[in-house]
C-alpha cells in the first residue's frame, strides 16, 4: 500500500503543557495535517521530552562520502609509508605533486582518511551483539567501502565450502561496525544478493547462498572428445574440441560485464577507496589465443573495458583464488586415460591442466595489478591478506583533480603521484583509462514516476545520504492476507529545517518518498508525498525542541525488502536517505511468531506527528526512533503473539524482561493469555507492557518479549529483543 498522508487533523494539547496549542491545519497539494498523538502521554503521565532526532556530525578530521557525477573528475588514493613500513599521517596538500601523462596536475581535494575499526556495541553478557532495529544517517557513512564479489560461473561447485568459509571470515572478523559491504554474485542473481550494509547476519545470508557453477575443465572436455574420436576412422587427427567454448566464452563476458557494471554505479561515490574482494577462480578462457578460440579478441577488449571502468571509478581490485596451494586441483581426478598413440590428443595431459590454472591466475593477477590491487592466490591460509585488504582500505590520502587533458578518447592516462618530502615511500594507483564516446546527457524527470530528480537520485544512490538528517524505525505486523502491514516511523530535527517566517507563521516544505525493493530488485511499491508546513509559533517552538516524526503505513507480501525512504527539503535543497532491510516473517506458518517490538515512551509522545491514520487502528500511540531514554521516562512495549497451534485449548504466556549490561534483571512482568481469546481460531494477542526507568541507572540494557506455549511437549516458544541506553 502506498504512503498515505492525513488529509485534515488537529494538534491537541499534550497533557502538562500549557501552551493551549489547538488546531493547525498544514496545506499541500493533498492537504496534510500534523497530529500530536497524546495518548500514550496520557497514560503514563507527561515526562521530559525526547532528545530530538540524533544531532551527530561526521567527525570534522574525517572527510564525508559525497556524491557527484563529473565523468571528468579524478581521484587518486595515496598511501604513504616510511622506511619501516609505518604509515604518515602529517603531511599536507604542499608535500604533493600529481603528474598526469608527466604534466603537473592541479589537485583541487585533498584529505586525509584514517578509520578505525569499530566494533558495535552490546551487552556484556550477551554472546553477541543486537540487531539495531533504528536506522540514521545523522552520521554520514565514515567507514570502509567493501563488495563482495562471489564469482560463481567460474568457481568449481566442489570448491563452494571454500568460497562461503573466506567470505564469512572477511565479513566476521575483519568488517568494522563502521563499514558497509554489498554482496553480489558474478552470474548477476539478484535473489542472492545483498546491498550495502553492515549487518553482519544478512551478509553471511548471502554468502551462505553461494554455489560455484563453474563448467568442466576444456582440457578434460578435450579428451574426451579425443579419446571419442580415437575410436572413429574418419576422425584421425582431427583435433579436440572443448564443446562448451562458447558458453564459457560467454560465462567470461558475464564476469566483466559485472565488474564494469559495480564499477559504474560506484563511480558517484568519493572521498573513500573502494574495494571489490573477489573470490573465485578467475577467468577460464585463454584471451592470448585468438587465433585458435574465436572470443579471445572480444573477451580481451571486454576485459580492458573492465579494468578501464574500475580505475575510473578509482576501485582497488583483490581477486581471492579459493583453490588455494593445489596444482591443476580435483581435476586430476577427473582425468581419463589415453592411448599414448592417440593422434587426436596432442597438448593434452597434466601439463594442459597446469596451463589452464595458470590462464586463470593471471588473469586475476591482471585485474589487480591493473587497478591498485593485489591478488590472493596459492595459499590455503588467506587471514593476513584479508588483514592486508583492511589496512589497505584504512589509511590513505585523497587527492582529486580535474585533467588539463578531459579528450574523451578511450587511452589510458598514466599517473604518478610524487612526494616532496624525502624518504618516504608513496603508493597509489599507476593510471586509468580515459572514456570514450559523448558524454552522458542529464537524465530525463519522468512525470509519470513520483518524486523529484533530488529525491530519486536520493532513492537510487549505492549509499544513503546524509544531507537531511533523520531516523527511522520500521516493524511488520500479521496483515490483511496475503500482505502483511509495516509500520514505519520516521523522525527528524525541527532545527534541521530552515523555517521561513510569513505573518506570524513559520513555513517550510518537505517532500518525502520511499521505494520497497524486493530480493529480485523490483520496487513492489513507491509513495511520495509533500508536506508544506506553515506553524504557529507556540507548535513552532515544540518542532524546535521535540522534532517532527512522520509515520506510515505499507502493505507488502511476506518476504524479504529493502526500505529506501528519503526526505527533501524543498526551500533548501537538502536531502537525506535511510535505507533499513526488512525480513517479514509469514504469520500463519510457525506454531507461534511475533510481530516487530515497537518501543513508545511517555516523553516521545509529545512529538509532533504527520502520517497514516491507519495505524491508529495498529499503535495506540507512534513508535519512537528513540534508543536512548532519560531515567525518569516511562517506556512501553508493544507486539503482537500470532497463535497457530490450533482449536485445542491451551494458554500462551508472554513476558517483558530488562537486562542491564552485566545480565542482571532489573525489570519482569508477564501475563498469561488462554486460547480461548481467539474463539477457535488462527489469531494474535495484543501485548503492551509499561516499563518505568525511574529506579534504573544509566547504562546499557536489553529489554526482551518473549512468548512460550504450554501445549505438548515441545511448548513453542517466540522472542524479539531490542537493546537502549538510559542517560541522565
Amino acid at each position: 500500500m502506498a504512503m498515505t498522508l492525513l488529509a485534515r487533523a488537529k494538534f491537541d494539547r499534550p497533557a502538562g503543557d500549557p501552551s493551549g496549542a489547538s488546531i493547525i491545519e498544514e496545506t499541500m497539494r493533498t492537504t496534510v495535517a500534523l497530529v500530536l498523538v497524546a495518548s500514550l502521554a496520557a497514560s503514563l503521565g507527561a515526562q521530559q521530552p525526547p532528545p530530538a532526532a540524533s544531532q551527530a556530525r561526521p567527525d570534522p578530521q574525517m572527510p564525508p562520502i559525497t556524491f557527484r557525477s563529473e565523468v571528468n573528475y579524478v581521484e587518486v588514493d595515496a598511501g604513504v609509508f616510511d622506511a619501516k613500513g609505518t604509515f604518515v599521517r602529517d603531511l599536507t596538500r604542499k608535500d604533493f605533486t600529481v603528474f598526469e601523462d608527466g604534466k603537473p596536475q592541479t589537485v583541487t581535494a585533498f584529505t586525509l582518511v584514517d578509520i578505525p575499526v569499530e566494533r558495535s556495541e552490546q551487552a556484556a553478557f550477551l554472546p553477541k551483539a543486537i540487531e539495531p532495529d533504528v536506522h540514521s544517517n545523522a552520521k554520514a557513512p565514515d567507514g570502509r567501502l567493501y563488495v563482495l564479489l562471489l564469482d560463481d560461473i567460474h568457481t568449481d561447485f566442489r570448491r563452494t565450502p571454500q568460497v562461503r568459509r573466506i567470505g564469512k571470515m572477511f565479513v566476521d572478523r575483519y568488517l568494522g561496525a563502521n563499514d558497509l559491504m554489498a554482496v553480489v554474485h558474478a552470474s548477476g542473481r539478484t535473489d542472492v544478493s545483498q546491498d550495502f550494509t553492515n549487518n553482519r547476519r544478512l551478509l553471511d545470508e548471502a554468502v551462505d547462498k553461494f554455489s560455484g557453477r563453474k563448467l568442466r575443465s576444456a582440457t578434460l572436455n578435450k579428451m574426451d572428445d579425443a579419446n571419442m574420436k580415437a575410436n572413429i576412422p574418419t576422425a584421425a587427427g582431427v583435433p579436440a574440441i572443448d564443446p562448451e567454448e562458447a558458453e564459457r566464452g560467454y560465462n567470461a563476458r558475464r564476469l566483466l560485464a559485472t565488474l564494469s557494471n559495480l564499477a559504474d554505479y560506484m563511480a558517484p561515490i568519493h572521498g573513500r577507496r573502494k574495494a571489490i574482494v573477489m573470490i573465485g577462480e578467475g577467468i577460464d578462457y585463454d584471451i592470448n589465443r585468438p587465433m585458435e578460440l574465436p572470443d579471445a579478441s572480444t573477451i580481451r577488449q571486454d576485459l580492458q573495458d573492465a579494468i578501464g571502468a574500475a580505475t575510473r571509478a578509482n576501485i582497488n581490485l583483490y581477486p581471492v583464488d579459493p583453490r588455494g596451494l593445489t596444482i591443476a586441483g580435483e581435476d586430476l581426478v577427473e582425468m581419463p586415460g589415453m592411448s599414448v598413440d592417440n593422434p587426436n590428443a596432442q597438448g593434452l595431459g597434466i601439463t594442459a591442466l597446469q596451463d589452464e590454472m595458470r590462464v586463470s591466475q593471471d588473469s586475476l593477477r591482471v585485474l589487480a595489478g591493473e587497478t591498485g590491487g593485489f591478488p590472493v592466490i596459492n595459499t590455503n591460509d588467506p587471514r593476513a591478506s584479508l588483514q592486508q585488504i583492511v589496512d589497505d582500505t584504512s589509511s590513505y590520502y585523497v587527492l582529486g583533480y580535474y585533467p588539463a587533458n578531459d579528450k574523451r578518447d578511450g587511452k589510458y592516462r598514466k599517473i604518478e603521484v610524487r612526494l616532496n618530502r624525502p624518504g618516504l615511500i608513496v603508493k597509489a594507483r599507476k593510471g586509468y583509462v580515459a572514456p570514450t564516446g559523448k558524454a552522458p546527457a542529464p537524465k530525463k524527470v519522468d512525470a509519470k514516476t513520483a518524486g523529484s530528480p533530488a529525491l530519486r537520485d536520493a532513492l537510487n544512490s549505492p549509499l544513503q545520504t546524509p544531507g537531511l538528517p533523520f531516523t527511522v524505525f520500521a516493524a511488520p505486523f500479521k496483515g490483511p492476507s496475503p500482505n502483511a502491514t509495516v509500520a514505519v516511523a520516521a523522525q527528524f530535527s525541527g532545527s534541521d529545517l530552515k523555517f521561513t517566517e510569513t505573518n506570524g507563521t513559520f513555513n517550510a516544505a518537505v517532500e518525502m518518498a520511499y521505494i520497497v525493493v524486493n530480493q529480485q530488485g523490483k520496487v513492489v511499491t513507491s509513495s511520495s508525498e509533500t508536506v508544506n508546513m506553515a506553524l504557529k509559533p507556540e507548535t513552532y517552538k515544540r518542532v524546535m525542541r521535540v522534532g517532527l516524526r512522520v509515520q506510515a503505513r505499507v502493505d507488502v507480501p511476506p518476504g524479504k525488502y529493502s526500505l529506501r525512504l528519503a526526505l527533501h527539503e524543498t526551500g533548501n535543497d537538502r536531502v537525506g536517505s535511510v535505507f533499513t532491510d526488512i525480513a517479514i516473517p509469514e504469520f500463519t506458518r510457525d506454531p507461534l511468531s511475533m510481530s516487530g517490538l515497537v518501543l513508545m515512551s511517555a516523553s516521545a509522545s509529545q512529538v509532533p506527528t504527520t502520517g497514516s491514520s491507519e495505524l491508529k487502528d495498529l499503535l495506540p500511540s507512534p513508535p519512537t526512533t528513540a534508543r536512548e531514554f532519560s531515567s525518569g521516562d516511562t517506556l512501553a512495549a508493544l507486539a503482537e503473539v500470532y497463535d497457530n497451534l490450533g482449536p485445542t485449548p491451551h494458554a500462551v504466556e508472554i513476558a517483558t524482561t530488562i537486562q542491564s549490561n552485566e545480565g542482571r534483571t532489573v525489570f519482569s512482568t508477564s501475563e498469561r493469555r488462554p486460547s480461548s481469546e481467539l474463539g477457535g481460531k488462527r489469531g494474535g494477542y495484543g501485548y503492551l507492557s509499561k516499563i518505568p526507568l525511574v529506579d534504573m541507572a544509566p547504562g546499557l540494557y536489553v529489554l526482551k518479549v518473549e512468548a512460550r506455549a504450554s501445549l505438548g511437549k515441545e511448548n513453542p516458544s517466540v522472542a524479539r529483543e531490542v537493546q537502549f541506553r538510559i542517560v541522565r
